[in-house]
């Protein structure tokens, strides 16, 4: 059954499985090369704070659709087979995935220019929204909303 690009609850699929259901579709033959991009709960803030947790929500059919917009957009390039966004929601630990952006294509020359830009475009168009949960330089504990701009 394939997986669709777009915004799944924490522990729905992993990286292996969103490969081995790309692997499996019909024009997959074609590809020589796949490309992921990981994105993971990074342990500071961009102020130095240090992040105990990030919480994770999106507007889902709308970030649905812009994903899926993304991924058609982008797999109309030369030698691009497939185009793959998985963002996660919900609440993570540092070190925890967050996002898979997977690219299959003819030739590795093909999937990193394609990737990149996914990668770029998914930051900058879906809407999804964070918030930090942090310990400042103090030790107070606080909570705040960032956004991709802010994270970047």
């Amino acid at each position: 059954m394939p997986i669709k690009s777009g915004v799944h609850e924490k522990g729905a699929l992993s990286l292996q499985d969103i490969i081995d259901a790309m692997k499996k579709k019909t024009g997959f033959r074609k590809a020589g090369a796949i490309a992921t991009f990981v994105g993971v709960v990074r342990g500071n803030s961009e102020k130095g704070e240090k992040v105990q947790r990030l919480m994770l929500e999106a507007y889902e059919d709308k970030t649905n659709e812009v994903l899926a917009n993304i991924c058609s957009d982008l797999w109309k390039r030369p030698g691009i087979v497939d185009v793959q966004i998985h963002h996660l929601l919900g609440e993570f630990d540092v070190g925890e995935d967050l996002v898979y952006v997977l690219v299959a294509g003819s030739h590795r020359r093909d999937v990193f220019p394609v990737l990149e830009e996914a990668v770029e475009r998914y930051k900058k168009e879906a809407l999804i929204f964070k918030k930090e949960q942090i310990v400042t330089e103090k030790g107070e504990q606080k909570a705040h909303w960032i956004s991709e701009k802010e994270d970047e």
